[in-house]
């Protein structure tokens, strides 16, 4: 099988080519705006002739999709995230190798969502800020273009390569810097934020089984368990043996307190470990990001009753958990790798900076 992988240098990209490079069927060919790419082509100010030329040489029969940009303005959000994939999809209805396409959305195209719920592939789409508008644009020119295509909803990604920009990768070079400091508390914000966290090497498995499959229309890519980001920062600091207290930058100065976490997910049972504190402490959970959210209460963690917030830099408000059933059925794919190992790898990295 030929597959042209466009976006191979970005952070899901990368896992993509290896894990292609891995099956002996696949005969990869990589385009992108990067020196390392098989073929040097920029998708947000490329030609669709000239792409369909390239499409017509090759004749591959997957066209994967893993290029685009989280940063920036509106301007150079959709230029890069929706002119891109304008002129993908133009340039294989133009060309005669008939590819498959494969495109990597994200959950931020949904926006914020009911805490408790699952969110399926039929819910309306409401981002909460310009990233998730531009990144649904494209998805909507995929599903209108015709073409033999699938988009991948990909919930919150994490794992080696976890770039410094996200949340978590954030939260990593936070912690290396209060350790070496010798700083035994650390503040950083949207920890009550919950978030559906999917490892990058799953991610790429799941592209793969895209490729091979007829399923088309968008399927999420998720574990379907949140996962507070205050528990998910617990784990952290187990791995690094970080023993401080970890506060909410809007939380004000109140440690947060370790309580039972019900229905915690697989991995995340003794989360609690090595000081650092957990838990349901008063006022709402703060963030970066430019999109609403609800602030978390004192009645429990998955019904937030404060105020509205920016408690995470995505656009989704204070919750997000993916219904992961149309990927299991139509996909026949399944996550293997859990939070805690994704988490220990982002900390391996982190420390080989100290």
């Amino acid at each position: 099988m030929r597959v042209l992988l466009l976006g191979s240098s970005g952070y899901i990209g990368r896992y993509v080519a290896d894990h292609l490079l891995a099956d002996p069927a696949v005969q990869l060919t990589e385009l992108g705006r990067g020196d390392a790419a098989d073929v040097r082509f920029d998708l947000s100010t490329g030609s669709p002739g000239a792409l369909t030329r390239f499409l017509d040489a090759v004749h591959p029969g997957v066209v994967i999709n893993c290029a685009g940009t989280t940063r920036g303005g509106a301007r150079e959000l959709t230029r890069h995230n929706t002119v891109a994939v304008a002129t993908i999809c133009e340039s294989l209805r133009r060309s005669g190798c008939g590819a498959r396409l494969v495109q990597l959305g994200c959950s931020a195209e949904y926006g914020p969502s009911q805490p408790g719920s699952s969110t399926a592939e039929d819910a309306i789409p409401r981002p909460g800020g310009p990233y998730g508008v531009s990144k649904l644009a494209a998805t909507e020119l995929v599903l209108g273009s015709g073409l033999d295509a699938i988009v991948l909803r990909v919930f919150s990604p994490v794992g080696p390569g976890t770039p410094p920009g996200s949340p978590l990768g954030r939260l990593a070079d936070t912690m290396r810097r209060a350790m070496q400091a010798g700083d035994n508390e650390l503040k950083f914000p949207g920890l009550g934020a919950q978030r559906d966290f999917v490892d990058v090497r799953d991610v790429a498995r799941a592209v793969h089984a895209a490729s091979l499959s007829a399923a088309q229309g968008v399927v999420n890519i998720g574990t379907g368990r949140a996962v507070r980001m205050r528990d998910a920062a617990a784990v952290l600091a187990r791995v690094a043996g970080f023993g401080g207290a970890l506060h909410d930058m809007e939380g004000g100065s109140h440690p947060l307190r370790s309580v039972p976490h019900p229905a915690q997910p697989p991995g995340l049972a003794h989360a609690g470990g090595h000081g650092l504190p957990l838990g349901a402490g008063h006022g709402a959970a703060g963030g970066s990001g430019h999109g609403p959210g609800h602030g978390r209460g004192e009645h429990g963690p998955d019904h937030p009753t404060g105020p509205v917030g920016h408690v995470y830099p995505d656009g989704c408000g204070s919750w997000q958990q993916a219904d992961v059933r149309t990927a299991r059925d139509r996909l026949g794919w399944r996550t293997r790798i859990g939070l805690e190992e994704s988490l220990a790898d982002i900390w391996m990295e982190a420390a080989c900076r100290m």
